[in-house]
């Protein structure tokens, strides 16, 4: 394989596009992420980073609560038109049709269209430069009762879920290429 190289960049890809709802006094704003990740399991630790000049940077930093709402393939042109769009010039809420639903442990309301919602507190902001690093703790996840069978699994193909990959969004397949550990698994073997 012949590679070219590049100066540093972040291109790392593709990364999950998401909408995250915060709420300042009786404002709730929405805006999309793609710049989200997992940090720690015990406690359950996330990461997003937002520039200051985003509204709801000010909203989080403020409050220090935030919601993470996984979209579908279905909200793809409302996660771009909150991607491109400031709160600051229009109810992207209510111009996106976006349904809110109430939270559990935060003061920030999930969106209902989301199958999949993460209820976050802030824990620490790191300025890094063009984007500052909001560390968060995942107080509840809920997620839509048709994504859970029978055995308690979470069935997250099911969800028609979305990706952001260099200025593009792509659908997330629905068949796996392999389960965790297949690789080192042993075969067994049935005796006749």
């Amino acid at each position: 394989m012949s590679k070219v190289a590049f100066k540093g960049s972040t291109l790392l890809n593709p990364v999950p596009a998401v909408l995250i709802t915060s709420k300042k006094e009786k404002s709730v704003n929405v805006f999309t992420a793609a710049w989200v990740g997992t940090a720690c399991t015990k406690p359950p630790i996330i990461t997003v980073s937002i520039r200051p000049e985003r509204l709801s940077y000010d909203f989080i930093k403020s409050t220090g609560e935030f919601a993470v709402n996984l979209p579908t393939v279905k909200l793809v042109k409302t996660v771009d038109f909150c991607g491109v769009k400031s709160g600051r010039d229009i109810d992207k809420i209510k111009k996106c049709n976006l349904t809110l639903e109430d939270s559990n442990f935060i003061d920030v309301p999930l969106i209902k269209e989301c199958p999949i919602s993460l209820e976050c507190k802030v824990k620490q902001i790191i300025p890094l430069g063009s984007h500052e690093l909001f560390i968060a703790e995942v107080l509840q996840v809920n997620v839509e009762k048709s994504l859970i069978h029978s055995d308690g699994k979470i069935h997250f193909e099911e969800a028609e879920l979305i990706c952001y990959s260099h200025g593009e969004y792509f659908s997330v397949g629905n068949t796996p290429l392999g389960k965790f550990g297949y690789s080192v698994k042993k075969v067994k073997v049935k005796i006749k």
